[in-house]
């Protein structure tokens, strides 16, 4: 696939941010040619730590993840970055699971986790090669 825009979502919970932000940063100009948009705090930390033009929408508890839904029902969006806190509970619930779902409705590419992240992102900048596990990184997320 040749590099081309793409218009891509982001959205991290809390404890994830930082992840994203990492995640990104190895992808800047694939990201600095694509329609970027992105719940409100998810978006600001992207927009200043890595310089990015993205169009806020609200936060994610208060509509963001469901406004991020209402573009992939749209056809505004070929893919969602979603870095979810498995490991803890979240208030809006319903609505991130409303996001999965019409991700796999419509057929949009969606990570949920760093390595499903680097793998859109990678296939998107055209590089077809699976992208490493850092296992040390995974032991230290098992402890």
């Amino acid at each position: 696939m040749d590099r081309k825009a793409i218009r891509i979502a982001l959205v991290a919970h809390d404890a994830k941010k930082e992840d994203l932000a990492d995640v990104l940063r190895e992808f800047l100009p694939l990201l600095k040619n694509s329609e970027v948009v992105a719940t409100h705090n998810t978006g600001s930390i992207c927009s200043r730590r890595l310089g990015l033009t993205v169009k806020l929408l609200s936060s994610g508890p208060l509509g963001g993840d469901l406004q991020v839904g209402a573009l992939v029902a749209e056809g505004k969006l070929d893919a969602v970055i979603f870095l979810r806190d498995p490991l803890c509970a979240q208030p809006h619930e319903p609505d991130i699971s409303a996001l999965l779902r019409v991700c796999d409705v419509h057929n949009v590419s969606l990570a949920t986790n760093k390595a499903s992240a680097r793998a859109i992102l990678a296939y998107f900048s055209g590089d077809a090669r699976p992208p490493l596990v850092d296992l040390h990184e995974l032991a230290e997320a098992a402890n």
